[in-house]
C-alpha cells in the first residue's frame, strides 16, 4: 500500500478509529471516517529532528500503543478534499 500509494493504515489502539499516514513529517496524518474518507487532519511527530521514514514509525507505533495521549497532544485541522502533492504521491 505505502509503495503504490504514499500512505498506510493504522488503527487506534482505544478507539479502534482508523488513521492514514502519509509520507512526510508534520501534517501528515488524516482520521479516516468510516467510510474510509479522510475526516480530520492531525499532527504531531518526535521531539527531535529524524528521517522522515523515522517519523512515520514513530506515529504508528504512537497511534498503535498510546492512542489517547498521543491525541491528547496533537494539532487537530480540518481535512483537505483536495491535498498538495509529495514526491509525486498525493498527501491528505
Amino acid at each position: 500500500m505505502f509503495d503504490a500509494n504514499g500512505y498506510f493504515d493504522v488503527t487506534g489502539c482505544h478507539s479502534s478509529r482508523r488513521y492514514r499516514i502519509y509520507y512526510g513529517t508534520i501534517g501528515n496524518i488524516r482520521e479516516l471516517n468510516a467510510e474510509g474518507d479522510p475526516r480530520l487532519g492531525l499532527c504531531f511527530a518526535p521531539a527531535q529532528s529524524l528521517a522522515p521514514g523515522d517519523v512515520l514509525l514513530a506515529q504508528k507505533i504512537a497511534l498503535e500503543t498510546d492512542e489517547l495521549g498521543t491525541l491528547a497532544v496533537a494539532n487537530c485541522f480540518p481535512s483537505q478534499s483536495r491535498p498538495p502533492l509529495y514526491n509525486g504521491w498525493e498527501r491528505g
